[in-house]
């Protein structure tokens, strides 16, 4: 079981911290020196960056986007979601992505 600095296994899933740039060039998911970062073209206004996010989390990972939410920094560029499935299926699915984004 290493996972990466940024996933947390709970009982009732994974929490994953991100930073979150807004207002793009382009949407992109990325893992640099450990932490993963969102880029989304979205405005931080109304809460369209951070649907923006689970958007794309939920395009990138394949889940449901019902299955995400921001749990802490709604307004903040950190941000904490919760990805609500099998903590073991989920940490995998994230490490075969992460395997195939570098």
């Amino acid at each position: 079981m290493n996972d990466p600095a940024f996933l947390r296994r709970r009982t009732s899933g994974v929490t994953v911290e991100l930073r979150v740039q807004p207002r793009a060039r382009r949407t992109a998911l990325e893992t640099a020196r450990g932490a993963l970062a969102a880029a989304v073209t979205a405005p931080p206004e109304d809460g369209k960056a951070n649907d923006a996010v689970i958007a794309l989390l939920a395009e990138t990972w394949r889940l449901p986007k019902s299955s995400f939410c921001i749990v802490k920094g709604a307004s903040a560029r950190t941000k904490t979601v919760s990805v609500a499935g099998d903590p073991g299926v989920l940490a995998d699915r994230i490490a075969r992505w992460m395997e195939t984004d570098v």
